[in-house]
């Protein structure tokens, strides 16, 4: 297999090919058609109260920091920061808190301040109410050190780092690496396992002693279950038929197909939890312990209110723009910058539209439960 090292930090120039942009949609987009992210961290938040009352900070006037990696537009985590900051405040009323939202440059940081602010009309109140809050925004990827070495009291991630640093290469006949197999999938492990062990330890420099981590990230579970493929209509399979399907009908040519493949693979548990029970690795020299490991599904909340309502078209209405929220530039990103940007939008629209067909037309089956493994982690001291 040829390998393609491409990078996160690419930029778009007309007529020439360029590396994948990775972002979730802006303009509030994603938020507002993510309930099931925001479920899964809803579900994260007392393990995060639990890891957050743990941290004790000898002098009063060292800021209490918390950093939010892959904070997209940050409607999905606002509550969670809202309950850390009451918590807090009930214990200790006067101790500063540095807020640390990160994601990639391309993120929609201009929605995330509006929402902080108290100023887009879903959430007129923010952060506005608390005193001595500081919201902070870094435009720099999880795989580089974010703040100052021993200054982070609490890092907390959601569905974000099964994002990959680089992609190993295209996958034939398929768009995800849970369609990919042999010396392909290989390559995607091990890029992901590399990553990992990267991104932690950047965290423990991140990291005071005493500090925590929070994370939940896609995984494969015990039974074998992922996001979108937890029985009934496998997810990325429909992905790889409808894209396919404009390849069949000439929309897109050999290359953009091939090039349709998502930087992206999800750990087992076991490959999440290996570096902490590794006794020569680098992470337990980095002081970093594994607390807690363990894996959840969460249900489709569109393919809940179908099986309540039976709406098949109302259902593929609401169901198809929480897919494209996230994995819209990954097919963007495959055609050919050379098309016009309406040209290209236009295929977008038709992929995404030919699904959301196939969905009403056919609903049985179709869903994207998330499977997630949550972890609790503390650096010694």
């Amino acid at each position: 297999m040829m390998q393609v090292r491409i990078s996160v930090w690419g930029t778009e120039m007309a007529g020439v090919e360029t590396k994948p942009q990775i972002a979730m949609r802006g303009a509030g987009y994603y938020s507002s058609h993510t309930i099931g992210a925001k479920t899964v961290i809803d579900a994260a938040t007392d393990l995060t109260l639990e890891a957050a009352r743990a941290v004790l900070l000898d002098d009063p006037a060292t800021p209490f920091t918390i950093a939010d990696y892959g904070c997209a537009d940050g409607g999905t985590s606002i509550d969670l920061h809202r309950a850390l900051i009451a918590d807090l405040r009930v214990r200790e009323p006067k101790r500063p808190v540095a807020l640390v939202y990160t994601d990639l440059p391309g993120n929609d940081y201009s929605v995330l301040f509006r929402r902080l602010q108290g100023q887009l009309p879903m959430d007129p109140v923010g952060l506005s109410n608390f005193e001595q809050v500081y919201p902070l925004a870094s435009g720099t990827s999880f795989y580089r050190q974010i703040v100052p070495s021993g200054t982070l009291a609490l890092g907390f991630s959601a569905t974000a780092m099964h994002w990959m640093s680089a992609l190993p290469g295209s996958i034939t006949g398929h768009v995800h690496s849970v369609g990919a197999t042999g010396a392909t999938l290989d390559a995607f492990r091990a890029q992901s396992l590399q990553d990992w062990e990267t991104i932690l330890l950047h965290r423990a420099a991140e990291l005071r002693p005493g500090g925590w981590l929070v994370l939940a990230n896609f995984c494969i579970d015990e039974a074998g279950r992922y996001l979108g493929h937890t029985g009934g209509k496998s997810m990325f399979d429909q992905y790889e038929k409808h894209w396919r399907g404009l390849f069949d009908a000439g929309a897109i040519t050999r290359a953009e197909y091939d090039r349709a493949t998502f930087q992206q693979h999800y750990r087992t548990p076991e490959e999440c939890a290996a570096p902490f029970r590794d006794p020569n690795s680098a992470i337990l020299r980095a002081g970093l312990e594994l607390r807690k490991c363990f894996t959840r599904v969460t249900q489709c909340p569109y393919a809940a209110d179908f099986a309540r309502e039976g709406d098949a078209a109302a259902f593929a209405r609401a169901y198809i723009p929480t897919l494209r929220s996230w994995s819209e530039s990954t097919f963007m990103s495959a055609l050919d910058a050379a098309r016009p940007i309406e040209q290209r939008r236009e295929i977008i629209d038709r992929f995404y539209g030919a699904y959301q067909a196939d969905v009403a037309r056919d609903p049985e089956g179709h869903g994207m439960d998330y499977v997630h493994c949550f972890m609790q982690i503390r650096k010694r001291g």
